[in-house]
């Protein structure tokens, strides 16, 4: 049974004249500190993402989502919700769970803004990277970005420099988003309008640990996993796995990054390369021949000499560091780590230095352990390149759902740790003081250990030798202890965990594949290398930014990147291709019968597909709701006459019917 719904009195006051004007020029942290100030006089009491949903927990919010999605025009509005999210989440919290509930409260107005926005408006508000902020006596930073037509932003114009990795800043050196103001020791925590504000005044510097990042980044850092998995967003993420939508159009030097839909005619078809689909494809590729090279390395084994497979072994180690340290420039050290696999990247990239720096000390200084050793460290990066290659199926929905679980399965583990390794070292010491005449300390460890993972006759066995008074009684409390208390208390809290993340699995699932998505399409470099022709330009190509200027340098890497790329761009042209030609044959084969005539249902987008305050959804019950249903009954009532029309007039009647009971009973409830 869902929990029930606390008891409030702020839902119940009518807060329209509370709600905050925002204008499209202004500053995001001036955004952000009008709408903390609304959500923390609207929510006062902990509520759950349901009850803000469904229930009448949510009327208070009721009026700032009318007043978004009729009024603002803020290009940066979907990403300051989701930083009050992010400050709602990072105040210390007192135990009554209404900062939470307020975070939750800014996914859900974020997510319905989301619904009376065109398809062209969702993929300019999640994708419009906030600017770098200018800090000496210039205008806010959202001075110049009026929209283009109607309400979509423009993307911040800036200079494009290949020099640097990025088009715009990311922060990466911040390490996180920029915190609220904490309150000192003394100060009382207590849960009131005006502490909460004080307490999450935005920082000055929240534009700067920001800066380059959109609205879909922001929501995977704060760990907005409702908001992610709803439907608008998941349409845009789709879009940008497909390349439907894309961030350059060309590949020039004066190219800017802009999200855009994909035009065949007009974009250039090396942008292809930046598809996160066929990223994903290559990358697959590039394991495959890194585990081959791997597998022939150990296979031959050659200590005295460095052969020809075990060259390009170090060049496969060299150009997955160097792509994978890109990767964490271009994101962000704070969204890098968000991947679930970037810890295995890592780990495969430490264990294969050590094996490169042990390997060759041991042909410098002739040390045939040394060499031996520096095999045996290599033999354990299978230990994550083989789970590093199947990393594609995290795409399929049932193997998605597994990761965040396992995850959570580890937290929960590490967590529960510590409790096993301080019995263990306090039997340790009592053991082997009791023994010390008899069975070394090492020898104690693996005893107990064994113990430990079942094999409890062992410990029995030796209780005697340990100690003819006190063994077998001190065995059996450990044995007790470790077999039937901690091994059934750590099985409860991993299978808690799995139930938890289970209840959630599509959510778990669309907040990985969203980071999975994002992680390669987010970069601000125009021209990427797939590895391990990554090694071109930081060999080559780096040292000419010493002696060229900075266009020049760009054009070169524009030519080489065409020039060493031009195979995988046919790859990608020729799999688009049949792909055209399968889903045109599909469409010729399928079967064709009569299909029922329907008049198009009016959508309150334009057809420019701007929407403004004259083409909201209008609210049931109104007088406008009214005319609409009624022309619609008219222009079905006008169609030829058959037996679909007077259906779908039907439906249309029954439909009427219950709106308006519906904003009768809620009129009725609402106070007077």
């Amino acid at each position: 049974m869902p929990p029930a719904t606390p008891r409030s009195t702020v839902f119940v006051r009518d807060l329209t004249d509370d709600v905050p004007v925002i204008d499209s020029t202004e500053g995001f942290t001036d955004v952000v500190d009008k709408l903390i100030t609304y959500l923390c006089k609207a929510i006062d009491a902990a509520y759950t993402y349901d009850q803000l949903r469904t229930s009448f927990a949510g009327q208070s919010l009721r009026p700032l989502i009318a007043s978004l999605s009729d009024e603002c025009h803020h290009p940066a509005i979907v990403a300051a919700l989701l930083a009050c999210r992010y400050q709602f989440r990072l105040i210390e919290s007192d135990g009554t769970g209404v900062n939470d509930s307020r975070a939750l409260a800014c996914e859900f107005v974020a997510w319905q803004f989301l619904t009376f926005l065109s398809e062209r408006e969702l993929m300019d508000y999640l994708l419009y990277e906030l600017p770098e902020p200018k800090h000496e006596n210039t205008e806010s930073p959202e001075t110049h970005m009026e929209p283009a037509h109607g309400r979509r932003p423009m993307a911040p114009s800036a200079a494009h420099d290949e020099s640097a990795p990025l088009l715009h800043p990311r922060p990466t050196e911040h390490l996180g988003l920029a915190g609220p103001n904490r309150p000192s020791v003394g100060e009382p925590h207590g849960t009131g309008t005006e502490n909460a504000q004080d307490r999450l005044k935005p920082d000055s510097d929240l534009s700067d640990s920001l800066a380059g990042m959109n609205a879909l980044e922001i929501a995977l850092v704060c760990d907005a996993k409702k908001f992610i998995s709803s439907q608008p967003v998941q349409k845009v993420v789709t879009e940008v796995w497909n390349g439907d939508i894309v961030f350059w159009e060309t590949m020039s030097v004066h190219a800017k990054k802009q999200p855009t839909i994909y035009k065949k005619r007009s974009t250039d078809p090396f942008i292809r390369l930046r598809v996160p689909r066929y990223q994903k494809t290559f990358q697959v590729m590039f394991f495959l021949l890194f585990l081959a090279l791997y597998y022939i390395v150990l296979v031959a084994r050659d200590p005295q000499h460095v052969n020809v497979s075990e060259i390009l072994l170090y060049v496969w180690i060299l150009a997955f560091a160097y792509d994978e340290f890109g990767e964490i420039q271009d994101a962000g050290l704070l969204f890098y780590r968000t991947d679930f696999w970037s810890l295995w990247d890592m780990a495969i990239i430490i264990i294969a230095t050590a094996f490169f720096v042990t390997r060759i000390i041991g042909l410098l200084k002739h040390d045939a352990m040394l060499i031996d050793t520096a095999f045996d460290i290599l033999s354990m990066v299978a230990l994550f390149l083989v789970p590093r290659i199947f990393s594609i199926f995290s795409l399929n929905p049932y193997f998605g759902s597994l990761i965040p679980v396992l995850k959570e399965m580890t937290k929960a583990f590490c967590k529960f740790l510590p409790v096993i390794v301080v019995l263990y070292l306090g039997f340790l010491t009592t053991f082997s003081m009791l023994a010390r005449d008899k069975i070394s300390i090492n020898e104690m460890s693996w005893i107990l250990i064994k113990v430990f993972f079942g094999s409890s006759y062992l410990g029995f066995d030796v209780a005697v030798t340990i100690s003819p008074l006190f063994g077998y009684t001190l065995m059996l409390i450990f044995v007790c202890l470790t077999n039937i208390l901690l091994l059934t208390s750590l099985v409860s809290l991993v299978s808690n965990s799995l139930t938890e993340v289970m209840a959630h699995a599509r959510e778990e699932y669309l907040f990985q594949y969203s980071i999975y998505v994002l992680e390669s399409s987010t970069s601000g470099r125009l021209t990427y290398f797939v590895p391990p022709l990554n090694l071109i330009p930081l060999l080559f190509l780096r040292p000419l930014r010493l002696v060229l200027p900075s266009d020049d340098a760009r054009r070169v890497r524009i030519v080489v990147l065409k020039a060493t790329h031009a195979p995988l761009v046919a790859l990608v042209w020729a799999f688009e291709r049949s792909f055209q030609a399968w889903d045109r044959a599909s469409s010729a084969l399928a079967p064709k019968g009569p299909q029922p005539t329907m008049q198009p249902f009016v959508s309150p987008v334009g057809p420019d597909g701007v929407r403004g305050s004259t083409r909201s959804v209008p609210r049931p019950g109104s007088a406008k709701a009214a005319q609409q249903t009624s022309a619609l009954q008219n222009t079905v009532a006008a169609s030829p006459t058959n037996a679909d029309n007077s259906e779908l007039l039907a439906l249309v009647q029954t439909l009427s019917t219950k709106v308006d009971d519906l904003a009768a009973m809620i009129a009725g409830q609402q106070p007077t």
